[in-house]
């Protein structure tokens, strides 16, 4: 028998934490689960240095947290691959997922917890600069940039977080803010305060990334006063929220005007057999809570579809 040929009862595509949750809640339930991740298990958590929000843990590294969720889905016998896919196709009482590497995957239910992506700042030298002094990831590249001064572009969680991270190490942070508060947790807000190496810029935006063949400044305007500055710093760390990486499925499922999945509240979207979790998901709240209770609410509708099949 085919890879083609093997049918799972519910087939996840995305190992965030909604993801691994579906997968955990499916197995139990005893259906068939597979898993398909384009990058590395566990989603946007493992970027967080501590994880202080979720029930049961006063706080608990981010890359711990994913790791013990994805142990507990294996062990339960969810299987997982490592593929991007590509397409959807609907054959009425099964599925088919389209990757780049593996043809087709066939499923019973389809579960999509693709999450989202990081959002640009869309400036010149952006791309240019990536892995040289331009990042997402404070928790991933802090390190390279010991006693270098750094900025952080964001005002919420994730923002003040890198800024807290980059804090101890970096010799001076300045915090970019388009707005005049923050979003974020005042206790994260408080946390950064008491730091005198942090700087707040607020109600400012970054204009331009500078340098030859690495990051050397960037141009800050300042949006009161609308003069502008020129900042001497070796990295930025941009944290201005997500993208939903949904376009693989938009023939088949209905997206809102941001690119987000559809659903109902029982995480169902417009195409019987097909259920949406997570960050990808068109929803006010996106929080490791809301993901896993997504993941939750996403696997027990699959298992309830297949047994009425």
């Amino acid at each position: 028998m085919t890879e083609k040929q093997i049918m799972t009862d519910v087939l996840i595509v995305g190992a965030g934490t909604a993801g691994l949750t579906a997968a955990v809640y499916a197995a139990r339930a005893g259906k068939s689960v597979k898993l398909v991740e384009q990058y590395l298990q566990g989603g946007q958590i493992i970027n967080a240095s501590h994880v202080e929000n979720f029930p049961g843990f006063e706080s608990i590294a981010g890359f711990e947290f994913a790791e013990a969720l994805y142990n507990q889905a294996i062990k339960m016998g969810a299987e997982i691959t490592y593929d991007k896919v590509t397409g959807l196709h609907d054959y009425g009482d099964h599925k088919g997922v389209q990757t780049e590497y593996g043809g087709e995957l066939l499923a019973k239910t389809v579960i999509l917890a693709t999450g989202a992506r990081v959002r640009p700042l869309g400036l010149d030298n952006e791309d240019k600069f990536i892995g040289a002094g331009v990042s997402y990831c404070a928790t991933c590249d802090g390190a390279f940039f010991k006693d270098k001064n750094v900025a952080v572009v964001g005002g919420g969680n994730t923002a003040l977080d890198d800024a807290l991270v980059l804090s101890s190490t970096s010799k001076n942070v300045y915090l970019i803010h388009r707005s005049k508060t923050c979003s974020a947790e005042k206790r994260l807000l408080e946390k950064l305060h008491e730091h005198k190496n942090v700087h707040f810029l607020l109600e400012s935006e970054v204009t331009a990334i500078n340098g030859t063949d690495k990051l050397e400044s960037l141009n800050v305007r300042d949006n009161v006063s609308q003069t502008e500055q020129v900042l001497d710093v070796e990295a930025v760390f941009i944290a201005i929220g997500h993208i939903p990486d949904n376009k693989a499925f938009a023939a088949l499922v209905e997206l809102d005007a941001y690119g987000y999945i559809k659903t109902d509240e029982n995480c169902a979207t417009s195409c019987p057999g097909i259920f949406a979790a997570g960050d990808g998901r068109a929803k006010k709240v996106r929080q490791l809570t809301t993901a896993a209770a997504d993941g939750t609410e996403a696997a027990l509708a699959a298992c309830d579809y297949i047994d009425l099949l």
